[in-house]
């Protein structure tokens, strides 16, 4: 079952002179389930697409579909209440409310959108991050793979149509880096998860069901 389509892509920045293309004419789709990687040199215009199914950023032209919406067709408080509910993001730099505890960090998509936390799938998630001892502690009090793993953990709590991560690894050393793709791998194998995982090394890339890479605005090979 297809679960994101992308529908001839584009997006510009500037006009005239200074106007670049970051992304011209893209088309993939992605089924349920499946875990995808987008590579590319810095400046190809993998990040750009990735915010714009990330629904953070709106196309030139084209469209974006996922789960059978078109979710450019919905005005901004929709497509606010639709992201938050359907679309899992974890960045680079992890995004972690400083004053919220890594309980209250994961579970704050669900606050925020009024709905009733189930501790015992709450405590189960936990586990399965190794965060179960660290529950109570702040984001300042966590190591750099602890909040990666809180971040995923947050991403993981809505059952989200897609988990999109941004260079996931990219702030971590080579362990806690395996830490993270493991997680992300067990996420996508156990719980069925469809992951779009953005990374510039191709080793970590590795993991993935499909490999997407992006030069120049372009999709130039699918392996």
């Amino acid at each position: 079952m297809e679960i994101l389509r992308v529908d001839d892509l584009t997006k510009v920045y500037g006009k005239g002179t200074t106007e670049v293309k970051a992304l011209d004419h893209v088309s993939f789709s992605v089924e349920q389930g499946e875990f995808v990687a987008i590579v590319g040199a810095s400046g190809s215009g993998k990040s750009t697409l990735l915010h714009l199914i990330g629904g953070v950023d709106r196309p030139t032209s084209g469209k974006i579909f996922i789960d059978g919406k078109d979710i450019y067709q919905m005005d901004n408080d929709t497509l606010a209440i639709f992201r938050r509910r359907q679309i899992g993001l974890i960045y680079q730099f992890y995004n972690l409310i400083p004053i919220l505890n890594v309980e209250e960090n994961i579970t704050l998509p669900l606050e925020l959108d009024g709905r009733k936390v189930d501790k015992k799938e709450l405590d189960e998630l936990l586990q399965t991050l190794g965060l179960k001892e660290r529950k109570g502690h702040l984001p300042n009090e966590l190591s750099g793979g602890q909040q990666q793993r809180t971040s995923i953990g947050r991403a993981m709590i809505t059952h989200p149509a897609l988990i999109l991560a941004d260079e996931p690894t990219g702030n971590l050393d080579s362990k806690a880096s395996e830490e993270i793709v493991e997680l992300l791998k067990l996420s996508n194998k156990k719980y069925k998860q469809t992951i779009i995982m953005i990374t510039h090394n191709l080793e970590i890339a590795s993991v993935a069901d499909r490999i997407i890479k992006i030069e120049d605005g372009h999709i130039v090979r699918e392996d």
